[in-house]
């Protein structure tokens, strides 16, 4: 994978590593990944189609948050794509994981491959969590807008499952 921004991590006082947030404006990192079928997909060259990237990142396949997250993009698919919009779904799980969900919930975009992290350490979405009294390492949920130069016009840590599309479909005036 080749990053566009070098410095995606800082080092505190201590000399551990940090996890630097992406914010808006600034360049999105570059990626290639493949999907479950095999297909590559690289995000200059689907910003080189002027395609605006929606790169969302999600914990796990076949989860009931990731399901309903999943669902709901494929759901509101055809107004995305009508837009030049192409969503790309990124977790850690395997290919046949992947096509288990696919398959299941007659998901109509790609969902990316990355076993090994790089994607998610790039975009700064691989972060310690709390649950129930827990602190553990995982995926936050997390969704980056990229436009077709680019340029990340939306980086959103954190959000909620239940309703998200709708509003990104606001953000981008859909």
């Amino acid at each position: 994978m080749v990053l566009r921004k070098t410095c995606l991590r800082k080092r505190n006082r201590l000399g551990m590593s940090e996890v630097v947030n992406l914010e808006i404006g600034q360049i999105a990192p570059l990626f290639s990944a493949t999907d479950n079928s095999g297909t590559t997909y690289e995000l200059a060259e689907l910003n080189g189609q002027g395609k605006i990237v929606i790169l969302y990142f999600y914990p796990r396949d076949s989860t009931p948050g990731c399901t309903k997250q999943a669902c709901d993009f494929r759901d509101n698919l055809a107004s995305l794509a009508s837009a030049d919009v192409v969503v790309l779904g990124v977790s850690k799980d395997s290919g046949k994981s992947h096509d288990k969900f696919t398959t299941k919930y007659d998901l109509n975009f790609p969902l990316l491959l990355d076993e090994d992290m790089t994607i998610h350490s790039a975009y700064g979405t691989w972060r310690e969590k709390k649950n129930y009294g827990r602190t553990y390492m995982g995926c936050a949920r997390s969704t980056f807008i990229i436009s077709p130069d680019g340029v990340l016009t939306q980086a959103l840590y954190n959000v909620k499952a239940t309703g998200h599309v709708a509003r990104i479909m606001k953000l981008l005036d859909l």
